[in-house]
């Protein structure tokens, strides 16, 4: 198959199930899931972890590590701390969410601040992709 052999040439994996990912990036995810900033942990504890569908934390996608990523509904959520306030942090961030999207998938994306001191909000803006 055409596509497996592509994949392969780019360092990916699939299953068929699962979104093509990086071999490489489990161990860092692994990790990740391990050290979640404030932000994320609140989230991840207060809502997502009871959400109505399965949402996996720190979840290979391709070449990237995506915060939290809910199949069913295609839906990936970035939780960013200040460092994505810089220019270039920006920009990759803008071409990454592009990357996501060929995928079909939907990115949204809440400050830590915002989850920290809106949460109410940011679990309402969560719910409306149910």
């Amino acid at each position: 198959m055409y596509w497996k052999d592509e994949l392969k040439n780019r360092g990916l994996i699939t299953t068929g199930f699962h979104l093509p990912y990086n071999p490489k990036l489990v161990s860092r995810a692994k990790e990740q899931r391990k050290n979640m900033t404030v932000a994320e942990k609140k989230l991840w504890r207060e809502y997502l972890r009871s959400f109505t569908y399965r949402v996996l934390r720190q979840r290979p996608i391709d070449h990237y590590i995506v915060d939290f990523y809910c199949a069913k509904l295609k839906l990936v959520i970035e939780v960013d701390g200040g460092i994505h306030d810089d220019k270039n942090q920006k920009e990759y961030d803008k071409q990454r969410t592009i990357f996501l999207n060929a995928y079909g998938l939907t990115v949204i994306r809440f400050r830590n601040e915002e989850v920290l001191n809106e949460f109410d909000r940011v679990c309402k803006d969560i719910a409306r992709f149910i």
